[in-house]
């Protein structure tokens, strides 16, 4: 008898590995969007037996968006609300056409595609690193009178997250209402994790769908990714910096990570606070509806903003179809500054035909990434891009974090998003659509700072490169669809 079950298990595995494959392959092409992803889940399925499928079980299928139409998020609404809807007008579309004649369509995208209407009346304040951003966020927390709602993807147990609790809880201790949302793997990065301290300082804190793989978490997908910070619902920081000891660079961290993040003042502070409420009820099943949360905003300046929300739900592509709108919108010139540029075609066709059309395109990337298979997975992609007429610079150390995207000094597109399949398919994240020429112009400046002293990427550098090195660049580079 166990003769036969020994002779007999090698069957079982096989019929097992050829139903779970065939299962993988009617999913996959069903609900995956992306051809490239479609055919490595279903080759990884294939060609490695049960571990494939059981790696698309863990990692490739969507479940927020199951999740998130049972649980039937609670509608976030706010007095704002109405000035909102009336910003979707077509006199206000007719006065933004006037001040950006080029750019008319690209406002009407950004409406059809995320239905968020563009406000006008907003100041937005780079931040530039911890040394400028934790300061202002902190003197934000520490002057707070109704409400703080906080949500980051990484909130580390370490001396500036330190410096975050204590400044939360005397906001508590005083009468403050606290919200605090934490991606889950973002929360482990230290340990104890500042979820649990922030709990037994009876502050109310929840993390975004907790990871049952907590040793694979790093890279675990469907991650909360945005950064939001909002004060008694009128003053709002967003952008692309975690709170961690790293940002802060006066403080000589062990691993210093430049980074940009904002300010914001005006009525789009009620995006930053909408998006916040929708992530937390998804969370917790608690509403954040009206006073105190969503007081009438008043205006602050003259940037005209938009928020854009993206993730892998109802809010799938935005960020995509936003970006391919700017870069056919694009005259003049195009400035790119992110630390993970690892594009489909799509994005790449797009930045060539703009080089074609003759807009002048320039890539920033670190010199050293943080992960060394995303500075393989890159390289392959520059070669393309230089030989249409873009140039690609590497920024020297520190690590640079910065993300930002402007179009002919008029437009401008600031948040969270990394330019890959993790952050433009997995990942939810929050952006700021603006339309000004002065805050154009500072993002202009920050990224002429770093192509000035970053080193330029050549094409003979790339077609000097020896096979082997090529050839490992361009294995990372097929490992895309799951990076």
């Amino acid at each position: 008898m166990l003769s036969f079950l020994a002779d007999l298990w090698p069957v079982v595995v096989s019929i097992g590995h050829i139903m779970a494959a065939i299962g993988v392959t009617i999913d996959a092409v069903l609900r995956k969007r992306q051809v490239p992803a479609v055919i490595g889940w279903v080759g990884l399925a294939w060609l490695a037996p049960v571990i494939g499928s059981m790696l698309y079980v863990g990692f490739g299928i969507n479940r927020i968006k199951r999740a998130a139409t049972a649980l039937q998020r609670e509608p976030v609404l706010g007095d704002t609300g109405e000035f909102r809807a009336a910003m979707a007008g077509a006199e206000f579309m007719n006065a933004l056409a006037a001040q950006h004649p080029t750019l008319p369509g690209l406002a009407r995208l950004g409406l059809q595609t995320t239905g968020n209407p563009l406000m006008p009346g907003n100041r937005i304040s780079l931040l530039r690193d911890g040394d400028e951003a934790y300061p202002a966020m902190l003197d934000a927390i520490n002057a707070a009178q109704k409400t703080i709602t906080l949500l980051s993807y990484i909130f580390d147990n370490d001396a500036t997250g330190e410096t975050f609790l204590h400044a939360l809880t005397a906001a508590a201790a005083r009468g403050v209402a606290v919200r605090v949302l934490i991606d889950d793997v973002g929360s482990r990065y230290t340990r104890p994790t500042m979820t649990s301290r922030l709990r037994e300082a009876g502050i109310p804190v929840a993390t975004f769908l907790p990871t049952r793989l907590p040793r694979l978490f790093r890279y675990a997908n469907l991650r909360n990714h945005r950064k939001i910070l909002v004060v008694d619902g009128h003053i709002g920081f967003t952008g692309g910096m975690n709170i961690r000891d790293g940002h802060w660079l006066s403080k000589n961290p062990k691993g210093p990570v430049r980074c940009l993040h904002f300010r914001v003042d005006g009525p789009v502070v009620y995006e930053l606070q909408r998006a916040f409420g929708v992530d937390w009820a998804f969370c917790t099943r608690e509403a954040l509806d009206r006073d105190p949360w969503f007081p009438r905003l008043t205006e602050h300046g003259s940037i005209v903003a938009r928020g854009v929300p993206h993730g892998p739900d109802s809010d799938l592509e935005n960020i995509l179809e936003l970006i391919l709108g700017a870069l056919s919108a694009a005259t003049h010139h195009v400035r790119i500054i992110n630390p993970y540029f690892l594009i489909d075609e799509v994005l790449l066709r797009a930045l060539q035909v703009a080089a074609m059309r003759g807009v002048a395109v320039d890539i920033v990337v670190p010199a050293k990434s943080n992960l060394l298979i995303m500075d393989w997975a890159m390289t392959p992609q520059f070669r393309p891009l230089l030989e249409k007429g873009c140039r690609v610079f590497r920024s020297p150390a520190p690590f640079d974090h910065t993300k930002a995207f402007t179009v002919d000094g008029q437009w401008s597109l600031i948040g969270s998003t990394n330019w890959d399949a993790r952050s433009l398919l997995l990942n939810f994240e929050f952006n700021l659509e603006c339309y000004d020429v002065e805050l154009t112009a500072q993002l202009d400046a920050l990224i002429d700072e770093r192509i000035e002293s970053a080193r330029p990427i050549t094409l003979a550098e790339l077609k000097a490169r020896s096979l082997p090195i090529r050839f490992r660049d361009g294995v990372a580079r097929l490992g895309a669809p799951y990076l």
